[in-house]
């Protein structure tokens, strides 16, 4: 086939950084598309092609008709997740789904080459479920008989960034050094076009060629570089070089890896968690030779990629607030939760007494001094869990206009109180108008 027209790729996890990417750059090369994820924002549903599909709970039979249908010459695989938590499973995302694809690839009778997105290293090298899981993945494809790309990017940049590529330049933006032994780490990266250009390459070969028919590539910069030469990269395009930075110990690390496991069994996704810090740790490095040499591409540099977009006042803004973003709800939930607490617990005749003070009907002085603190406590939790998140900002927004009203009314008094209590509750509502805007990970 030479007509691009006549190649019609299928993108499995066009909504992440590297399947949104591909989508959009392929289209433009004059594919026909069919982005799937399970989610799209509405800003990433752009096309009729982009389907929102349950590709988890799609049996082998299911992505057999999916191949059929659109008569599918080429399947991208992006999918993947960091860890195991709350609707993440590593093991039925990178090795049972790809067993279920490889099924289904073989049960359409359609000559169809599947274009892997993995990881770089070794098996000997694999420490954790995600990189285990991922080198399961690439022996049952080896294994499959079919034509097949193994593509080992390595640390991809990209225009946008999630996770840990956000992360790194949230390290970039503020004053805070990583300890020497993280900072020494190889950290060969990508940029996504060349990823892009290699799916487009591999999609405009027949698949009868058997010189590529079956390749394992790895895919970065041939030059080496450190992880902290990568943050230095980013610091030159924020202007952030010469400032004074703190240098981070490694337990603090580790402490922040536990936080976000645990953060995610609450429904989040912090690029700080066990396997993002074990896979840092780890490096990112391979051999991009054979990949260069088949293909001819020679790979973009962080070098090249970061000078050639000088960072913009956006780009400052989330790198600057990425990291500042999880203190933001932490303590907001500590605040609700707290201040419920500490009414209803600690300082309950207190709390009670404001009211008698203010000729409260006594029978209602306990009622509303406890409803009013388990509010309190519940918009707190309805805070740090991810999916109940936006209610609960929305929550408390209302329930400190309320406050600051039924004051007005009932208690001017307390406007002018020596503390300021609600004069300070004017702030509290503006961070979780922030908070609330900042919950779009997308």
């Amino acid at each position: 086939m030479s007509d691009k027209a006549s190649h019609n790729i299928l993108v499995l996890g066009a909504s992440g950084l590297i399947g949104r990417y591909l989508t959009d750059d392929l289209r433009a090369r004059g594919f026909h598309v069919i982005g799937i994820a399970r989610h799209f924002t509405p800003a990433q549903k752009i096309s009729p092609a982009d389907l929102e599909l349950p590709l988890m709970a799609m049996a082998a039979a299911d992505l057999t008709q999916l191949l059929r249908t659109h008569e599918i010459d080429v399947v991208v695989n992006c999918l993947g997740v960091l860890q195991d938590g709350p609707g993440s499973d590593t093991g039925a995302v990178h090795r049972d789904f790809v067993a279920r694809l490889l099924q289904a690839i073989s049960d359409s009778h359609r000559a169809i080459r599947l274009v892997h997105i993995s990881i770089p290293g070794t098996a000997d090298e694999d420490r954790t479920a995600f990189s285990t899981t991922k080198r399961e993945a690439e022996r049952l494809i080896a294994a499959s008989g079919i034509a097949h790309a193994i593509l080992r990017p390595g640390f991809v940049i990209a225009p946008s960034a999630y996770g840990g590529s956000a992360m790194l330049r949230a390290l970039a933006a503020l004053p805070v050094d990583l300890p020497a032994a993280e900072a020494a780490t190889p950290f060969q990266p990508v940029a996504v076009e060349d990823i892009a250009a290699t799916i487009a390459w591999l999609a405009a070969r027949e698949i009868a060629d058997e010189r590529v028919r079956s390749v394992t590539w790895d895919l970065m910069q041939p030059q080496p570089i450190s992880l902290g030469g990568v943050i230095a990269e980013f610091r030159w395009a924020f202007g952030t070089s010469k400032q004074f930075r703190i240098a981070s110990p490694s337990f603090l690390i580790d402490f922040g890896a536990r936080l976000g496991d645990l953060t995610s069994r609450l429904g989040w996704m912090p690029p700080m968690r066990s396997n993002a810090i074990a896979e840092l740790r780890r490096g990112v490095s391979g051999d991009p030779a054979a990949w260069m040499a088949a293909t001819g591409i020679v790979p973009t540099t962080i070098t090249q990629v970061v000078g050639s977009r000088p960072a913009t006042i956006q780009d400052k803004w989330f790198a600057r607030l990425f990291l500042i973003k999880a203190l933001i709800f932490a303590s907001l939930v500590l605040f609700w939760v707290a201040s419920g607490f500490i009414a209803l617990v600690i300082s309950y005749d207190a709390a009670a007494g404001i009211l008698s003070a203010h000729h409260f009907p006594p029978a209602l002085v306990g009622p509303v001094t406890v409803v009013t603190s388990l509010m309190d406590m519940s918009i707190g939790v309805l805070i740090a869990i991810r999916r109940t998140a936006a209610f609960g900002l929305i929550a408390g927004i209302v329930a400190s206009l309320g406050y600051m009203a039924g004051s007005a009314i009932l208690t001017p008094d307390l406007w002018i109180e020596p503390l300021g209590a609600l004069v300070k509750t004017g702030p509290a509502i503006v961070l979780m108008l922030v908070a609330l805007l900042m919950l779009d990970n997308r």
